[in-house]
């Protein structure tokens, strides 16, 4: 799912802008990404074994994240979720969490 979602985000004009907060090459926040879902989907806590607590408010802080950047981030999700979860119960509980956590991450109007 991490490697999808950034390769959504690099090919689908729609996600300019958040593409444009993300440093480049993203290779390492790919591998971050995937050890925070780890945790977050209930498997091994490889994120905070790294790097501490998550705290992912604090940690996006320093990006405005606005309204707009939340919807380039669930567009890029949501499709990854279409893709690869079959499930429709268990993909419309994803959407939720997911969607309560970016909109958790606005800092900006």
């Amino acid at each position: 799912m991490a490697e999808r979602f950034y390769d959504v985000m690099e090919s689908d004009p729609r996600a300019k802008d958040l593409l444009a907060i993300h440093p480049q090459p993203m290779t390492a926040i790919r591998q971050k990404f995937f050890e925070f879902l780890s945790g977050w989907f209930g498997g091994p806590q490889l994120f905070e074994e790294k790097y501490g607590h998550p705290r992912l408010r604090a940690r996006h802080m320093p990006f405005t994240i606005d309204v707009k950047l939340r919807d380039q981030w669930l567009l890029c999700m949501y499709q990854v979720l279409d893709e690869q979860v079959h499930d429709e119960l268990l993909k419309m509980q994803l959407r939720q969490r997911f969607t309560q956590l970016a909109h958790h991450m606005i800092n900006s109007n």
